[in-house]
């Protein structure tokens, strides 16, 4: 019988069953039992225990909470009251802070790590949002602040798309406007993936044609990319500072300043895709011995 029990809720598309099975399996070889496919979307909570598929989630050891696709408000919220208990990878805090571009950059501004200028203001507070556009006489990118994937953005290259894209946002039920600075780059950026403070890979993604944004479902397309050592310092900061066990921090090469930023740090890197695999990104053995190294850490500290 195991010492010690972790559950997980992995993505499976893409291989992420893969993946799962692999850590499951090195897990078993340290004693260490993992009941999978914990979706906290179907949990229930009575008499002081949250119930997911029959198990008593605050009797596990450490809940290792990996789908960067699925999460509803219902499943954060869930993810929220788990994480008072028992570890939970990564744990809530620095994700919910790495959920929010602006809480993101603005913590990361305030540690002293290079980032692109950015502005937020109230949903009503336009002429504050018309005066930052004139001060940085340049364009800037809208984004929600709790989007993913490219999802919702959108350049603003002059006043009048500024005025074009004010009554759509005012028909959405937004807290505020959250907006960036655009930067000058080569249209590439660099993924750099950190687990437990060390560093385990790094990739790039490319823009298409035309086109300014790499994420991947946006139409960008993965390349690869060998990082210097600041690219890696600067992620192993940026992922210290949010607190994040395991990160994949986004970084580009600004040219007007002639320096690296960091655009955002994610709290669910992808693994490497079949597909990617076979283009020669080989990270992905490295990086589940490390979060098996990682739950085994937290798990027999807590004891």
């Amino acid at each position: 019988m195991s010492d010690y029990r972790v559950g997980i809720w992995m993505y499976q598309n893409g291989g992420g069953d893969v993946i799962e099975k692999k850590i499951v399996n090195k897990l078993k070889e340290r004693g260490i039992e993992a009941i999978t496919d914990l979706n906290l979307r179907y949990a229930t909570a009575e008499e002081g225990h949250i119930m997911c598929n029959g198990v008593a989630m605050e009797e596990l050891d450490l809940f290792f909470s990996y789908n960067a696709g699925g999460q509803t408000q219902y499943q954060v919220y869930l993810y929220e009251a788990l994480d008072q208990y028992i570890p939970i990878i990564n744990n809530f805090k620095a994700f919910s802070i790495t959920e929010d571009k602006f809480k993101t950059i603005h913590l990361l501004k305030r540690n002293g790590i290079p980032t692109t200028e950015y502005f937020l203001c109230h949903r009503d507070d336009t002429k504050h949002l018309r005066s930052i556009f004139k001060k940085w006489n340049s364009k800037m990118i809208y984004k929600p602040v709790d989007g993913w994937g490219g999802i919702g953005l959108a350049l603003i290259e002059n006043e009048s798309s500024l005025d074009m894209l004010l009554p759509f946002l005012n028909q959405m039920d937004l807290r505020c406007f959250y907006v960036e600075k655009f930067v000058n780059y080569d249209k590439s950026d660099y993924r750099v993936d950190i687990v437990d403070g060390e560093f385990i890979a790094c990739y790039g993604r490319k823009a298409p044609e035309n086109d300014w944004k790499t994420n991947i479902t946006s139409g960008g397309k993965v390349i690869l990319r060998e990082p210097n050592d600041e690219i890696v310092e600067l992620a192993k900061k940026a992922a210290k500072i949010t607190g994040l066990e395991i990160a994949g921090v986004d970084i580009i090469y600004d040219l007007d300043k002639e320096r690296y930023i960091v655009l955002e740090v994610n709290g669910i890197p992808a693994f490497a895709t079949p597909e990617q695999e076979k283009m020669g990104l080989n990270f992905n053995d490295k990086k589940i011995d490390a979060i098996v190294n990682l739950i085994e850490k937290k798990i027999k500290g807590k004891k």
